[in-house]
């Protein structure tokens, strides 16, 4: 039992400042919203929430392939290879910073047709695009900071990441209230303050990283031959990576789904995801947790302790998920009122928590097997599960939507992560000899 407890508290401890960050990165679409929404109209916060899915899909890229290079990374540390985690960096910064620059621009250049493809409400489509082509300028500095705190956080350094968004949110708090409140600049405003704050936090987790951990993630590397470690890293790394573009680009799908309903629905189900994608920070930070210790815990071979973070994980994960099941069953509708939305959207947003939150736990047991699968290395299964979990929630969006009209959305994703849960108990039994051979 004491075992037990202290695993619980070495999770506890471990996740708790991803969730922080999470909860101030996610400041950056509510500051964004409640000061748009409340100074310039539901019109330009509309034409924010309608970009989200587009601008998720770089993210998703960027994060896709950091979670990879953590897990590689995390492996490493358990063997005490730290030479083999700056060769990671040096590798791959220039990788991640020419890749987001070349897409971004990219995408700047094709975003009026993309919205249109989108099916963006014509009422929100300018504003939609100003915001775009301001906010797409940052995902450069997201892609080198993502980097760096997947590598911290493979070596056990979550705070850093939690002080960094902590600058950043402040920023862009500011930069939202002088920006668009005071001097009405509207989208373009909140776009501009939210790049500023982007900025900072990048120049601050490199020189911290620099300065804290320099045998580690500063200087060259010995190794002057990177073509098996780029085999190795894009191995880790591409898996998820295509998981979460394919993933993006069915959201896009979703999002023209949803464009089909018009602009009082983009309204109602967009501000409703901003307060689920904060609520689900505990459940998604923890997997990301216990995916880094479960890493970790390969590399030193140590099976007793992957174990001990499945079972332990699990039993915080049902008490958590839980938790917020009930909250957002019962007060959904309070934290979309936040935004000032009202009315019918507001019922609509209501009406989503409803049907979403009863899923809460299903999602949380998922996420759970998923991370220690993950932490294994078992990468392509999982992410393979992950695109197959998108199809079924495209699929029954569009089966339910006669019968259950805007309450598709949240039910054929409700079903996915129930399919998710099916598939990955099915694997972690197969793959029970791993744990007694690590």
């Amino acid at each position: 039992m004491k075992n037990k407890s202290n695993i619980i508290k070495e999770l506890i401890s471990f996740s708790m400042p991803l969730v922080l960050s999470g909860i101030l990165q996610q400041l950056y679409s509510w500051a964004d919203a409640f000061i748009i929404g409340h100074a310039e109209g539901e019109l330009q916060l509309g034409a924010v929430g309608a970009t989200t899915s587009l601008f998720v899909f770089l993210i998703n890229m960027i994060t896709g392939f950091s979670l990879g290079l953590s897990i590689l990374a995390a492996q490493e540390y358990g063997r005490g290879n730290t030479e083999k985690i700056r060769e990671i960096l040096n590798r791959f910064r220039p990788v991640f910073l020419g890749v987001s620059i070349a897409v971004s621009t990219f995408v700047i250049l094709l975003i009026r047709p993309i919205l249109h493809l989108m099916n963006t409400p014509a009422e929100i489509f300018d504003y939609s695009l100003h915001y775009l082509q301001i906010i797409l300028v940052g995902v450069p500095f997201l892609a080198v900071y993502n980097l760096y705190a997947s590598l911290l956080r493979a070596v056990g350094n979550t705070k850093v990441a939690f002080y960094a968004v902590l600058i950043s949110s402040g920023l862009n708090i500011v930069g939202d209230i002088l920006l668009v409140a005071v001097l009405s600049y509207g989208v373009a405003g909140a776009a501009f303050a939210t790049i500023l704050s982007q900025a900072a936090m990048t120049v601050f987790i490199v020189l911290y990283a620099r300065t804290k951990y320099p045998n580690i993630l500063k200087g060259k590397s010995e190794n002057t031959k990177g073509e098996k470690l780029f085999k190795e890293g894009f191995s880790f790394g591409l898996p998820p990576t295509i998981q979460n573009s394919i993933t993006s680009l069915g959201n896009i799908v979703l999002q023209n789904f949803m464009n089909g309903f018009g602009a009082i629905t983009v309204l109602a189900i967009t501000t409703a995801y901003r307060v689920d994608s904060i609520m689900l920070l505990p459940i998604i930070n923890l997997g990301a947790a216990i995916s880094s210790l479960v890493a970790r815990a390969k590399g030193a071979n140590d099976s007793e302790k992957m174990k001990n973070y499945c079972v332990s994980g699990l039993t915080l994960m049902i008490v958590i998920a839980g938790s917020l099941a009930a909250v957002m069953y019962f007060f959904g509708a309070t934290f979309i009122g936040f935004f000032g939305v009202t009315g019918e959207a507001l019922e609509g947003g209501a009406s989503f928590f409803r049907d979403i939150s009863i899923f809460y736990v299903f999602f949380g047991i998922a996420v759970v097997l998923r991370s220690v699968l993950e932490g294994m290395g078992d990468l392509k299964y999982c992410s393979f599960m992950g695109i197959s979990a998108l199809g079924v929630r495209v699929v029954m969006s569009y089966v339910l939507r006669p019968a259950a009209e805007m309450r598709a959305i949240a039910l054929a994703e409700g079903i996915s992560w129930t399919m998710l849960l099916v598939v990955f108990i099915v694997r972690i039994v197969v793959k029970r000899r791993e744990f007694d051979n690590a």
